[in-house]
């Protein structure tokens, strides 16, 4: 027999259903502010981390060996590296957008915070990448970083040790990076894209309007 009482499968169970609904995924109309370009630098991001996944699974799969002498390996190496610069560039312009245009509003503070946590685990993730390429430059870096890790206390992070900083690389930091992306586009989805501030003409209504109702005296 029900009490009435909601239970965390209730929950799940709505929850799951709006997530993962055509509705949700497959929008058949969109908002017009949010058909301009400065709304499309998310999607622009998501785009080069899946460049970056199919790149680095064939380079992975294929070793190192492949990438630096291989012409195909270089050349897909090559793409590995510009789309690594693309995703910051365009994350950081992302970064720059939902930030002057308030996205945590409207209940989207988890949203935000999920972009942000991306931002900050893409960091090491591209570092450790920088240090398994067996150049010079990267073996320089990671001499320097092994000392200043040392005096932070992150011995364990040793930028030294190649099996180390290729498997951070490979499987570790792209999964939770990943997942974080994931959820990060789920919650836009569920919440839809923050709409701009309002002008000052509606603001002004919507003071007026909230004054009139404030004003209206209640029934008895």
């Amino acid at each position: 027999m029900s009490t009435g009482k909601r239970n965390w499968t209730v929950s799940m169970r709505e929850k799951s259903a709006e997530l993962f609904s055509l509705d949700t995924w497959l929008p058949t109309e969109l908002p017009e502010y949010a058909t301009g370009f400065m709304y499309t630098l998310g999607s622009l991001t998501a785009s080069s981390f899946v460049i970056l996944l199919i790149s680095g699974i064939i380079m992975a799969a294929n070793g190192p060996q492949w990438w630096t002498i291989s012409a195909l390996g270089f050349f897909l190496r090559g793409v590995h590296f510009w789309s690594v610069q693309a995703f910051f560039f365009f994350m950081i312009l992302h970064l720059l957008r939902v930030f002057f245009s308030g996205a945590w509003r409207g209940g989207r503070e988890r949203t935000w915070l999920l972009g942000t946590l991306a931002l900050l685990i893409a960091i090491p993730t591209a570092f450790t990448g920088y240090l398994v390429r067996g150049d010079f430059y990267s073996q320089w870096n990671a001499v320097q970083a092994k000392d200043g890790l040392n005096a932070l206390g992150l011995a364990w992070f040793n930028t030294l040790n190649a099996g180390q900083m290729y498997g951070l690389h490979v499987i570790v930091f792209p999964f939770i990076l990943g997942g974080i992306i994931a959820m990060h586009i789920a919650m836009i989805r569920i919440k839809g894209v923050v709409p701009p501030y309002p002008s000052d003409r509606e603001r002004a209504a919507q003071l007026h309007e909230e004054g009139g109702r404030s004003h209206v005296p209640s029934a008895h």
